[in-house]
């Protein structure tokens, strides 16, 4: 029986030490002109825009006097016209610079990334290069990176090649909406269907876990993120490790 293999990349396949945060942080800064604390905000099973969103939202980016700060030292024209197609409301005056702020992040990211050192987690480039040479998988990303932001952070590690298809946050701001989007890509490139345990996807958080549970696909848990075992396995995933050290583990389960 053949898989599709879908990886997570942050804290599954890769730590980033962070780089993806400083870009994020600072795209919103940039672009709505407001930055603010976390406080108990995790950037963990969310997708890029949905991040942006959140924080633009929670530091007050779609209240009329954040915007008109973006345009300090403009003529009052200037502002008023802005002012009049962004505010329909809160969330229309942040949803309207979301693109923006997502080319800015990559950009920032791009110098992040080559400012800091991407950390392949254990097993990873073992697990990766096996099933990318075994005909039974096929090998794909399923993430809340946008596009062009999972391939900057993968591309150090050498892995990314082997990546043959994949969803991402450029696709839908909402993880829910991804495994499908993977499926299709798969099928178009495969020229076969995949349903239900044939679906192996991978990741460190619940939502990982729980974003492929319409298709009923086999999810496996890693806690190389935030989670430990337990918090995950109380989402009853089909494998869990504490790591993927011991990578042929993970290769058995997978292809079991």
């Amino acid at each position: 029986m053949e898989r599709l293999v879908l990886f997570d990349i942050d804290c599954t396949l890769i730590d980033a030490h962070g780089a993806g945060g400083r870009a994020i942080v600072g795209a919103i800064r940039e672009t709505y002109g407001v930055e603010g604390d976390l406080g108990g905000y995790t950037f963990h099973g969310r997708t890029d825009p949905g991040i942006i969103r959140d924080l633009a939202d929670l530091w007050g980016a779609g209240d009329p006097e954040a915007i008109v700060g973006r345009y300090e030292g403009e003529t009052q024209p200037q502002v008023v016209h802005d002012l009049a197609e962004q505010l329909g409301a809160p969330d229309d005056a942040i949803d309207a610079l979301t693109g923006t702020c997502i080319e800015r992040y990559v950009e920032l990211l791009a110098g992040e990334v080559a400012r800091s050192q991407i950390e392949v987690l254990p097993g990873i480039k073992e697990l990766v290069t096996a099933l990318a040479a075994d005909p039974r998988a096929v090998v794909g990303l399923l993430t809340g990176n946008v596009r062009e932001g999972a391939r900057i952070k993968l591309l150090p590690t050498g892995l990314y090649p082997l990546f043959k298809v994949g969803a991402y946050g450029s696709d839908s701001a909402y993880r829910s909406e991804l495994p499908p989007v993977a499926v299709t890509r798969a099928e178009r490139l495969t020229g076969r269907r995949y349903a239900g345990k044939e679906i192996v996807i991978l990741g460190d958080t619940p939502a990982d876990v729980e974003c492929g549970a319409a298709l009923g696909v086999k999810a496996i848990a890693v806690a190389t993120g935030k989670h430990t075992v337990a918090e995950l396995a109380a989402h009853v995933p089909d494998h869990v490790f504490e790591d993927l050290g011991d990578w042929r583990a993970a290769y058995e389960a997978i292809l079991a």
